[in-house]
This record gives structure tokens, C-alpha cells and sequence, in this order.
């Protein structure tokens, strides 16, 4: 939202990351072409594939080790969604172990990625169990410096951590300096590769479907043979919810055609693409299609209406379209020029389409929820503009309250919600209405990696705020690198505070809580700009999910098991 460009840096402040100039795809339509038709004869034989793996999962994963590697691998390589009875099963019986202080108790390797694989299932596991690898002197024993695997899973389970656990603190300092050491010395090209990935992308913090193409494409050397069978099953998966991807994105752009908003409305960004990534990012599970394409359309109207206040309306008019949203009278946009009643419109009947989806599948009318939702959106972009207006600077936390809100990560979340439709009940409902820390602890990150970010909103003319703004201004003696670290200092502390709601999230559901942690996982993606201020990452990445296939190394059906 736009802010005075006299006292504040041209930064990006758009709610819900904006891909500038990172794909330019005129259209989608051509996407489809990208995977062969001959890999839609592989699906009879994955399915039965699936089958057989299942029958290994049950039985190798009956040793505590390697049903935890097993776990990570499926994790790691984006086929959970295959395994989650198997997977609730082992950790179960992995919970029941780690409170009864059981198995390898000197075993850093087993016991970080058992602590981490729990806490990433909700399952509340003291930090504690690390106590056992301290010396008398209560720092982390120097034997370990030299067991790389137990210290890369030492930093990926510190990762995990909640306000008050100071020993994960202690953790990732001491994995971090040994694994920066070891990275240094380029042992050999894989685990140097290793060391960087877990660094710069720890698994908590990243989405497989993102991730899994490295290790779909590493030649595993290994003395579990299950691991080329699975490699060989996700790759094939890969390739099916690759397609599925597609034809989602070509429905998406469909829609927007045939809504006509980017013909109506002159100014508005014509980037479905951009739009679909959020709700692929947020709703991972490939069963989820219908709800990735309905979530998009809302995403789509935060840009738009973002752009509204941001840059082409007038104080007086937006003031009057908060009121006609607040109201939800479309009567009350009559004085308003005719691309905001056509935008009102859009957003009116959009509302109405998702309410009347999620009541005749889930039995709950949304409608009441996602009206107070977008009034509050509204009512926070036109606290921005007024400060605009008035060339006010606001308080760093008074900015920060207000960010949260025009983020627009609630929007996105609260739309999740029922269209997932686990646990509608008045008590959640009540909850999600208000913002709960789950939501706002992703937003707070979300608003401040934004505001770390100085590259300027592609063909925007409007001037946004940041937080850095704010603090450097209410403390003049500061250096702007210091005021940096201390916005890096609160985005950990959010992700804390993130992990606490996740395990402590009752009465939310699991799926809701997953769908936030996507959302914040999602957010480094959208700020890695180079000098050229572009979306390297993010664009490399998108490429290997959206339209490079991965070839199959034997035919699918030769494939041979155990």
C-alpha cells in the first residue's frame, strides 16, 4: 500500500508476494504440451507400484531407525500424501519411544531426526532429549563435530524450535559453525552440496514439491534397497502431479479470461500464473485441485484491489468502497467510478460462488466469515492510504499491527480453511474470524521479509512503507544494517512463535496448521531477488515443477522389486 515516498523507501509492500518478471508466460495453454501423453500409461503401474511399497514400508519400517529414514525419504521426495497411515503409524510407536527416554539415547543422528519428524507432525517432543549430548560443562560435546550426518539433522531439528528453548538455540550455533567449516572444505561434491541445501533450505522451512527434483535426479549410493524403489516411484509421481499442475493453471487462466476483469479494468495485472503458485504452494496435497483453483480467485482480487488503493484511487473513493465493502451494498458503490463497482462486483460474486461450494460440501455457509475478512483487508489498505495521504509516519508497531492485516495472508487463510472443511465448528470458526497467531504469526513473516526487500513493484507507480522505515525513524541513531538484523532477529521469532501454534494449534486442525506453514515456507522463494531485481530461485524452480518433466531411467514396468 502506498506510503509517502518522501520518508519512506520505494519498496515492495504488495500483500501476498508478487513474481516480478520471473515468468513471462502469454499463455498457459502452452504448458500442456510438456509431458509426453506416453506418461499417462505409467499411472496403472504406479498405482501398483504404490501398492508393493506400501507392503516394504509396513515391514522395513518396523525397525525404529529405518522407519524414521524411510519417513524422511517419502518426506523429502513430495509422496507423503501417499503414506499417511503408515507414516502416523511409525510415529506413533516413534512417540511412544522418545518419551520413554528408549532407543539409541547416544545416537545424534537418530535422535534429532526422530525429535524433528515428530515436532513436524504436530507431536510435542521436549527439547530436552539434546541434553544427553552436552558435556559437564552443559556445551555440545566436541566428538560430534565430526559426525556430519548427526549434525546436519542437529541443525535441521533445531529448526523446530519454540520462545524459551534455549538448547535448540545452542544447537543450530553449534551446527551451524561445524557445517559452515565442513561446507568450506569441499570433502566431495555431493555432501558439500549437502551441507549447503541444509544450511541454506532446512527441510522445515522448505517445500518438497519445490526441493524433491534434486534428489528425484541423484544417483543414490546406498545399502538400503528400498531407495531407488521409492526414488523411482516419486519420480513417476512427480510427473502425474506435474500434468494435474498444468491442467489446474490452464483451468485458472481460463477463468480469468472469461471473468473479463483485465479487460475492464485497464490498470489490472494480467498474471494467473503468479496467482495459481500461492495456493499450489499453500495446498500441496494433489487431491486438493478444485480447492487450489477456487483459492486462487481471491488471491487474484487481493492483487487487484491492492493496486486500487495503492495507486489509482483517491482518498475519497476508497474511503467509499471500504464502506461498500464493509456493508456489503453494492447500492453504496454507486458514486464510485465504474472500475471499482465492476471490481465490487467481481469480489461479491466470487464470495458467493466459494460460500456456495463450501456449504454443498462441507455443509457450512463461509459467506458471513469471508465478508468480514475482506472489509478488514479493505479497512487496513485504507489506513495506508491515509498516512499516504497525509504524509504521516506511523510507528514501526503500529505499521507492524496494520501490515499484518494488509498482507493479505489472512484472506488467503481464511479461504483455506473452509475450503478444506476440517473442523467447522463454531469455536474454529470463531477463531479463524479473529486472526488467531497461527495466521498472524505467518503474516508477520511474510510482512517483514517483504520489507527487507528493496526492489520497486513492477510497473507500479505507488510508493510503499516498510518497517525498516518505521524503526530507523523512531530510532535516528541506528545504521540501517542494524536495524536489518534485528528485522532478521524478529522473523526468527516468528517462526518460533509459528512452531509453538503448530504444536499447541488445538482445536485447528493439522491440515489448516500445514496450509500456514506452507504459506510462510513459500515467502524466501518470493524475496530472492538478484541486482536485476528478478526472481532467479523462484523462476528455476517453477520451471522444474511446471514444465521440465523428469525422464524415467527404465521403463516403469521392467522396474524390478525385492
Amino acid at each position: 500500500m502506498a506510503l509517502s515516498s518522501k520518508v519512506f523507501l520505494s519498496t515492495t509492500n504488495a500483500p501476498i508476494p508478487i513474481i516480478r518478471n520471473s515468468l513471462n508466460i502469454k499463455n498457459p495453454n502452452q504448458l500442456i504440451p510438456s509431458i509426453p501423453l506416453e506418461h499417462f500409461d505409467y499411472r496403472s503401474e504406479h498405482a501398483n507400484k504404490l501398492e508393493v511399497f506400501k507392503r516394504i514400508f509396513r515391514e522395513v519400517g518396523e525397525d525404529h531407525f529405518e522407519g524414521l529414514a524411510m519417513i524422511d525419504a517419502i518426506q523429502r521426495l513430495g509422496v507423503d500424501h501417499h503414506f499417511q497411515f503408515e507414516i502416523e503409524n511409525i510415529l506413533q510407536k516413534q512417540y511412544i519411544l522418545a518419551c520413554s527416554n528408549g532407543g539409541h539415547n547416544h545416537d545424534l543422528h537418530e535422535a534429532a531426526l526422530r525429535f524433528r519428524l515428530l515436532r513436524q507432525e504436530g507431536y510435542f517432543v521436549p527439547a530436552g532429549v539434546f541434553n544427553r549430548f552436552k558435556d559437564g560443562k552443559g556445551s555440545f560435546r566436541h566428538e560430534f563435530s565430526g559426525d556430519i550426518k548427526g549434525v546436519m539433522e542437529l541443525y535441521e531439528a533445531s529448526e523446530l524450535g519454540i520462545n524459551g528453548e534455549d538448547i535448540l538455540d545452542e544447537a543450530r550455533e553449534f551446527s551451524s559453525q561445524i557445517l559452515r567449516k565442513w561446507g568450506a572444505a569441499e570433502v566431495n561434491h555431493l555432501s558439500g552440496k549437502a551441507i549447503r541445501d541444509t544450511l541454506d533450505k532446512p527441510f522445515h522451512k522448505s517445500l518438497s514439491r519445490f526441493t524433491a527434483r534434486d534428489l528425484l535426479t541423484t544417483n543414490f549410493q546406498s545399502t538400503n534397497g528400498w531407495i531407488n524403489i521409492l526414488q523411482e516411484l516419486a519420480t513417476t509421481d512427480f510427473n502425474i502431479v506435474q500434468s494435474l499442475y498444468q491442467s489446474e493453471i490452464v483451468r485458472v487462466s481460463n477463468w480469468w479470461k472469461e471473468l473479463g476483469l483485465s479487460k475492464e479494468l485497464e490498470f489490472a495485472r494480467d498474471q494467473p500464473l503468479k496467482w495459481y503458485i500461492c495456493s499450489m504452494a499453500c495446498l500441496t496435497d494433489p487431491s486438493l485441485s478444485e480447492e487450489r483453483i477456487d483459492l486462487t480467485k481471491p488471491i487474484s482480487l487481493i492483487y487487484i484491489i491492492d493496486d486500487i488503493f495503492d495507486v489509482y484511487g483517491t482518498l475519497d473513493e476508497l474511503t467509499l468502497f471500504t464502506q461498500a465493502v464493509d456493508r456489503w451494498d453494492y447500492a453504496a458503490t454507486d458514486p464510485l467510478p465504474d472500475y471499482m463497482k465492476i471490481c465490487f462486483k467481481a469480489l461479491h460474486d466470487i464470495t458467493d460462488e466459494i460460500s456456495h461450494k463450501v456449504y454443498k460440501k462441507h455443509g457450512w455457509n463461509p459467506v458471513n466469515s469471508l465478508r468480514k475478512a475482506w472489509a478488514t483487508l479493505c479497512r487496513a489498505f485504507l489506513v495506508e492510504a491515509q498516512w499516504f495521504s497525509s504524509g504521516k509516519m506511523p510507528k514501526a508497531k503500529e505499521y507492524l499491527d496494520n501490515g499484518i492485516i494488509s498482507s493479505g495472508v489472512h484472506i488467503v487463510l481464511v479461504h483455506s480453511f473452509f475450503l478444506l472443511g476440517h473442523g467447522l465448528n463454531n469455536q474454529n470458526v470463531e477463531l479463524i474470524d479473529n486472526n488467531p497467531c497461527l495466521v498472524s504469526s505467518t503474516a508477520t513473516i511474510l510482512r517483514l521479509w517483504d520489507d527487507l526487500g528493496s526492489a520497486k513493484d513492477e510497473n507500479q507507480d505507488g510508493h510503499d512503507g516498510s518497517y525498516v522505515d518505521c524503526y530507523m525513524k523512531e530510532h535516528p541513531d541506528i545504521g540501517v544494517e542494524s536495524v536489518r538484523q534485528h528485522v532478521i532477529q524478529m522473523i526468527s521469532n516468528s517462526w518460533k512463535d509459528l512452531n509453538h501454534e503448530f504444536l499447541c494449534r488445538n482445536p485447528l486442525p493439522l491440515s489448516f496448521a500445514k496450509a500456514s506453514l506452507n504459506i510462510a515456507r513459500m515467502v524466501p522463494l518470493m524475496y530472492s531477488y538478484d541486482e536485476n531485481q528478478c526472481l532467479p530461485s523462484l523462476k528455476e524452480y517453477m520451471k522444474s515443477v511446471l514444465y521440465e518433466n523428469i525422464p524415467m531411467k527404465t521403463p516403469f514396468r521392467n522396474a524390478t522389486l525385492p
